[in-house]
């Protein structure tokens, strides 16, 4: 270890050496590559954690660079993990980095997780803030939180010796139709880097031992008024009881949604003609779409849905995957017979592959 790299933290007396040792030998994975995850790969990299493992499975988008501060407009289409990975080297050559190229699921995420000290969850759906929790209270891992919407954001530290999960916090997913998304409502660029901030700073926390972490308590970030509040919560000993992972991961929906990969629909689409539905806005359609996609917006299926054509399958499409998901249940409380199948993953996925625009 290069010491004078690390010289204006190690001279703060409540750090010192052994501190900076402590995070040489650490091991920390985050799961996402995104407006969360840059700032915390970033300056847990540049302080000198000594493992860090990436979990993601997402190309750079143009509408990424805004925040996603890490990558450049030569870097759109690539993998978030290849570019992070690359750059993180070139900050600090000494940071082992792992890449798990793939989502987190129910298959992978036991022995993806058991490898590390610390997980940070910089995820933007709830399924895998669940998956994330259930997983580290069976491994007995302590998890940073963080979450945004617009000009506001939270963080905490869950199953930290002993303390709250998040089921204590959320003990419930919500339904779809509850969950905002940033596609549609946006989040200012600049919030991901402080919540991010704030994430990489309660990881350096756990990692030392210096200072108070945020176990049991939500701390809650106002960009617009630059408030912070504190909230604090207890812990439910029923949720520290958790010892297997749930079958699946999704949202509390009431209804069966069929959904197929960005893989598999490239297949279908080989295989001959598709009805597809872009349920995206027309802003958003303009920028990319599939040549054959039709653009109905969630906010107009109500009124449009006559427009579809129910006798042969219908495949529902959006940037990531959520309001396709809203746009199926939907559709399928106006036509229940009607085959309609979800596109995981979206256009974000749908661009890894050389399909026509």
């Amino acid at each position: 270890m290069n010491t004078e790299r690390y010289d204006r933290q190690t001279i703060l007396k409540e750090f010192g050496m052994e501190a900076q040792l402590k995070l040489q030998s650490a091991k920390v994975l985050v799961i996402g590559a995104g407006g969360l995850g840059v700032p915390v790969l970033t300056y847990l990299n540049a302080m000198g954690v000594g493992t860090l493992g990436i979990v993601d499975n997402d190309i750079v988008s143009l509408s990424n660079l805004h925040r996603q501060v890490l990558y450049s407009e030569s870097d759109v289409n690539k993998s978030k993990v290849a570019v992070a990975v690359q750059k993180l080297k070139e900050q600090n050559s000494e940071t082992n980095i792992i890449s798990f190229e793939m989502f987190l699921t129910c298959e992978n995420a036991l022995e993806i997780i058991a490898g590390y000290d610390v997980v940070v969850d910089a995820s933007d759906n709830f399924p895998t803030r669940y998956l994330v929790n259930d997983a580290c209270v069976i491994l007995n891992k302590p998890f940073v939180y963080g979450a945004l919407h617009s000009f506001e954001g939270q963080v905490s530290v869950f199953n930290f010796k002993g303390g709250p999960t998040y089921r204590c916090l959320f003990p419930e997913m919500p339904k779809s139709d509850e969950v905002p998304n940033c596609n549609e409502n946006g989040v200012l660029g600049i919030v991901p880097g402080i919540i991010g901030n704030f994430q990489a700073l309660e990881t350096v926390k756990i990692i030392t031992g210096i200072g108070e972490t945020l176990s049991g308590k939500l701390l809650l970030f106002d960009g617009l008024s630059s408030t912070f509040q504190k909230i604090r919560f207890a812990a439910n000993p029923e949720n520290l009881k958790i010892n297997a992972l749930q079958e699946h991961y999704d949202f509390d929906c009431g209804v069966a949604v069929t959904s197929i990969t960005s893989d598999v629909f490239q297949q279908v689409i080989e295989e001959g003609e598709v009805q597809l539905i872009d349920v995206r806005t027309p802003k958003e359609f303009s920028r990319n779409h599939l040549s054959f996609a039709k653009n109905i917006p969630l906010s107009e299926l109500d009124e449009r849905h006559t427009e579809i054509s129910y006798d042969t399958h219908v495949y529902v499409v959006c940037q990531s995957g959520v309001r396709s998901r809203k746009a199926v249940e939907k559709l399928k409380g106006l036509h229940a017979n009607a085959n309609l199948i979800n596109v995981e993953g979206g256009m974000n996925q749908i661009s890894k592959h050389a399909l026509k625009y």
